[in-house]
Parts: structure tokens; sequence; C-alpha cells
């Protein structure tokens, strides 16, 4: 059995499903996991800008499977900021009879480690601070980057994959 990190305490995880990359053929599933989460309302949000005309990084993009079933998925996108390349993290789903058991955290852990592995240097995202925080995600600077759209300053948050990348974070947020 694994154990999950809290600020605070500890809670047993039992085993999880099987973290794999996201394939082509994976499209439709994860497409489904997502809109059940977010419904059709995560079309109008900033996110969705940097993705609507992108392509998924499928090789640090992971979906979790029980059973045969997609129970699972965090996607990772290509972006700019500025002229300094970054990934964009999200969306990420899990199934409602595998929430609060660790596997979105786990999700989140292995697309960071793929992405540190290929060379990524940081990942941008706009989530909660209470889930991304203890994931290492940090606030951005109010004002220090332009996304396309308006997004709640406390909900941009990024994570430096090495040292000083974080460091004079600036500049327009565009996709690819």
């Amino acid at each position: 059995m694994n154990t999950l990190s809290l600020p605070l305490r500890t809670i047993p995880v039992p085993d999880l499903p099987s973290l794999v990359s996201e394939r082509p053929q994976d499209a439709a599933a994860v497409g489904a996991l997502i809109d059940a989460a977010f419904g059709p309302g995560r079309f109008v949000k900033t996110a969705e800008r940097l993705r609507e005309t992108n392509r998924p990084l499928l090789d640090i993009s992971f979906v979790a499977r029980s059973h045969g079933a997609l129970v699972g998925c965090v996607r990772m996108w290509p972006i700019h900021i500025g002229d300094r390349p970054a990934v964009f993290l999200g969306p990420f789903a899990v199934d409602p009879g595998w929430r609060r058991r660790g596997l979105g955290a786990a999700l989140i852990r292995k697309a960071c480690d793929a992405a540190q592995a290929a060379g990524h240097e940081l990942i941008l995202l706009v989530g909660p601070q209470p889930f991304f925080c203890p994931l290492e995600f940090s606030m951005v600077p109010k004002g220090a980057l332009v996304m396309p759209g308006p997004v709640d300053p406390a909900r941009l948050l990024a994570r430096a994959l090495v040292p000083g990348a974080l460091d004079g974070l600036a500049g327009t947020v565009v996709a690819g």
C-alpha cells in the first residue's frame, strides 16, 4: 500500500491502477472522462484557448486503467511564455469511483516526472492551490503572465523542473 502525504496528515492509498502514456486511440475515452468531470462549461475557460489549436504531448500525458477501463487522465500541452518553451498541464480527470484515493496526485506526479525526464524546464497550469501546491507548484506573481483570457491570479500556478526556471518568469502565454 502506498501513502499520500498531505500537510499535517498521511492518508493510506490502496494500490492504484497502472499509469501509462496516452495513445491516440485513447482520445475518445479521455474526452468522455474529461466531459464527465467538467461538462461543456470547460470550453469557455481561458485554459481551453491554449488547447483548442494545439495537440497534447502524448509522451508525457498519461491515462490510468483499471480492469481495462480508463479511470484517470492527465494531459500536457506545448506552450510558450514569451519566447520560453514550457508545458501546460491540464485537464486532468479521475473517475468518481477513484477520487480521493490518490490517483489524481499520482497522475500529476507521473506527468511532471516525465516532463522533467524529457528535458522540459517548467510547467504552467490553472488550478487550486490546495491541491497543486503540495505537488511542488507555486503561484505565479500577479501580472507576470498574460493569458489568452481572464484567469484568477491565485489559480495560475507553475512548477520549475530545473533550478531557476521560474526566475524572471514573465510574458504572454501562447499555444505551441
